[in-house]
């Protein structure tokens, strides 16, 4: 049996990852600090439900302060997951972001070399780091983050990238826009269709016609078990959905499978938002054998039924909406 220990367990993306390890006979040691980024009780029980399972040991500590080195016996690869999401509020909390993603990101590295340093090393990087580059992005290409957010992702991926040429064996995912069940509540889906299925407005930030990567959280976490199997070692790999749309695109969607018009006002641009993203998959494919098999269309309509079966027709604030990323 494969054992591994996955920093961020807890989490939308680490949730999922958990699932589909144990699912396929790993022993998982998943660490959180349920950090207040979001409410920390929707992690809480997401790892209480992993928890069900024998197979699964939760450790609640932060990385930036945990001795690690006590869990990683027998570990055979590290999921490093764990960190601090969210591009606007990185302007004014960036010590947060600092401690979450690059001093965390140094203590799991450093862990690894005093333990045993042949130990898989897969972390989680962001599309952030690419900035307004030229679309579509390519991992050789320009890396110019506009927010603080990008930047402390950009800096965690390089100490991985530079743990390689010290003789670890690490890959980083340059995550583009992920989305599905569980998505995090500050993140764009989710609070249109809270907003929708409440009858209230939705307020965008910029004109709707910003287009993004979308990546279905299933297809992320193939992709994220691959690069722990693999033997290729100091690269970043983006790992994007192929399926680039545009806000009013994806707004559409939603009206559809709600059924009736949804009320969308449209706003100034938000500080530290892109335009257009979208990855140049090559070399996941040529590493990883990756290719998105989830449609927008179908990964929409997975998360629209699931947040309808968890918000029901319940009243629900409205307020304006965060662009995902």
């Amino acid at each position: 049996m494969k054992r591994v220990l996955v920093t961020g367990a807890g989490g939308f993306i680490g949730s999922h990852l958990c699932d589909l390890l144990l699912e396929r006979g790993a022993s998982i040691v998943g660490v959180d600090a349920f950090t207040d980024s979001y409410d920390p009780q929707e992690k809480r029980d997401r790892a209480t439900k992993l928890s069900e399972s024998a197979d699964f040991h939760l450790i609640e500590a932060d990385l930036a302060s945990i001795d690690l080195d006590r869990y990683l016996d027998g570990v055979d690869t590290v999921y490093h997951l764990a960190g601090r999401a969210g591009v606007r509020s990185s302007f004014s909390d960036f010590d947060k972001y600092q401690s979450d993603n690059i001093v965390a990101t140094r203590k799991v590295i450093d862990a690894i070399k005093r333990c045993d340093p042949s130990i898989r090393l897969v972390a989680a990087s962001s599309s952030s780091v690419y900035g307004n580059a030229p679309v579509p992005f390519t991992e050789g290409g320009a890396t110019e983050p506009v927010s603080p957010y990008g930047w402390s992702k950009l800096e965690a991926e390089r100490m991985i990238i530079d743990a390689a040429q010290d003789g670890l064996s690490t890959i980083a995912l340059r995550y583009f826009t992920v989305y599905g069940p569980r998505q995090r509540p500050d993140m764009g889906f989710r609070k249109f269709i809270k907003a929708a299925l409440a009858n209230e407005p939705i307020e965008i930030y910029g004109d709707g016609n910003q287009s993004r990567d979308f990546t279905y959280v299933y297809d992320i976490v193939e992709a994220t078990i691959a690069a722990g199997e693999v033997s290729d070692s100091g690269l970043v790999i983006n790992i994007g959905g192929g399926s680039i749309v545009t806000i009013r695109h994806v707004l559409s969607l939603i009206e559809a499978m709600l059924g009736r018009p949804i009320d969308v006002r449209y706003g100034p641009f938000a500080k530290g938002d892109v335009m257009h993203t979208g990855a140049d998959l090559s070399l996941a494919k040529r590493v990883l054998s990756y290719s998105p098999r989830s449609s927008i269309e179908e990964g929409i309509g997975h998360e629209f039924a699931y947040f309808k079966e968890v918000f029901g027709d319940a009243e629900v604030d409205g307020g304006e909406m965060e662009v995902v990323r």
